[in-house]
């Protein structure tokens, strides 16, 4: 039996596609709330392909408990977050999760970390909490580090499609349990040692938000000077050699906004990029504010209120708002005591917010300026009714001349 910790946007889903492909699974979360859904056949997020490998899990037999269960194989995918004061990982759920795994688990039991963690973590944390519990690593417990490497809105495609990583001590085991990961993976899977499995994810997490970071700085530096951002970069990307991102208001979600702090966290003195681009980023959400006070001058507009944010996930078609840009925006805004601003997302269901609406066209006609956070396809499919407002569109994606742009 295969017990999964964390039923999250990454438990849940591995959970699920092991289970659909014949193994024996039971997912554990401390979410009496989540757990209860799950057995009831009620899905706590959307995603693309979701229902139908829920569907297909439930049918194979999967179950849902607050329990951790004795078993042979573990996979923790539960959330890893970082001490904002020092930017170092806070490793207490991974560390929870481990110990209530080995309150039950059997004699020469795998434990597979899928959260992502920064590296090191598993030397620092995680092998002295089982060593102090008497049981002897490569024997009785055997560790492994499997970073998920799937992204909300694509997760069923990428966890079938996206190479893997396997850290392990041993590279028997890891090869045992890249069989195991082989079971529903068609892409290639490598077999390495845990820290540089620990160290890849982070990379490659940071190296995105180092290139993100380098498109935004350009955004604010076209600013100035009254030069078009979105121009320039389309000719520069015609050179075969450089592919440069697009700009936006701001970086979420639980990786490329959080990983790269891990870093920064650990090795301080040697992160000056990454610290750079971390800083850039972050102030992305405030240069949209600083775009919104410039649009409300020019046209006289002194009511805050008549300020409307359309988009609360952190990105397009999903309704994860974790680290939200938007979230970072209405911070600003609450700092600056400027309340009273508009929210909408087609995909959030239940109100987070003040003054989020439910409802788009009651949305739009509270409001004068829409500011585009996301650019999921809802809007992209309702441009006719965003014509007649003061548009700023953070993300380049409207199809009529007028909107202003970061």
């Amino acid at each position: 039996m295969i017990n999964v910790i964390g039923l999250g946007y990454i438990g849940l889903p591995t959970a699920l596609i092991l289970a659909k492909n014949g193994n024996k699974v039971v997912g554990t979360d401390y979410n009496i709330d989540l757990v209860d859904s799950l057995n009831n056949g009620e899905l706590t997020f959307e995603e693309i392909g979701l229902e139908e490998l829920f569907s297909e899990a439930r049918s194979n037999g999967i179950t849902f408990t607050t329990e951790y269960q004795k078993s042979h194989t573990y996979i923790l995918a539960v959330p890893t977050p970082y001490v904002k004061e020092d930017k170092k990982l806070d490793p207490k759920y991974i560390i929870s999760a481990v110990n209530g795994v080995l309150d039950v688990c059997e004699k020469g039991a795998f434990i597979i970390i899928e959260s992502t963690i920064s590296p090191g973590t598993i030397d620092k944390y995680i092998r002295p909490e089982i060593e102090k519990r008497k049981f002897v690593i490569g024997d009785d417990i055997h560790l492994l580090h499997a970073p998920e490497r799937i992204i909300p809105g694509n997760m069923i495609y990428e966890l079938v499609n996206n190479s893997r990583t396997i850290g392990a001590d041993n590279p028997e085991i890891g090869e045992k349990i890249k069989g195991l990961y082989t079971s529903f993976c068609k892409a290639d899977i490598f077999v390495t040692d845990i820290r540089s499995a620990e160290m890849s994810k982070v990379v490659e997490n940071t190296y995105r938000d180092v290139n993100i970071a380098f498109a935004n700085e350009l955004a604010k530096i076209c600013r100035i000077d009254s030069m078009d951002v979105y121009e320039i970069i389309r000719i520069a990307n015609m050179h075969p050699r450089v592919n440069i991102l697009q700009p936006g208001p701001g970086v979420g979600g639980h990786c490329i906004s959080v990983d790269p702090w891990f870093l920064v966290g650990d090795y301080p003195d040697l992160t000056n990029l990454i610290l750079s681009a971390r800083k850039i980023n972050d102030s992305m959400p405030r240069h949209v504010l600083g775009r919104i006070r410039d649009i409300m001058r020019e046209h006289g507009i002194k009511d805050i209120s008549k300020v409307g944010l359309y988009g609360l996930a952190y990105k397009e078609n999903v309704d994860d708002t974790r680290e939200s840009p938007t979230l970072q925006l209405l911070e600003r805004m609450d700092e600056n005591l400027a309340f009273g601003v508009k929210v909408f997302d087609p995909f959030v269901k239940s109100r987070i917010v003040d003054h989020q609406f439910m409802n788009f066209k009651d949305f739009l006609n509270e409001i004068e300026i829409l500011v585009i956070m996301v650019g999921h396809n809802h809007i992209k499919s309702n441009m006719d009714l965003i014509k007649d407002k003061l548009v700023l569109d953070t993300k380049n994606i409207c199809g009529f001349e007028g909107p202003y742009k970061l």
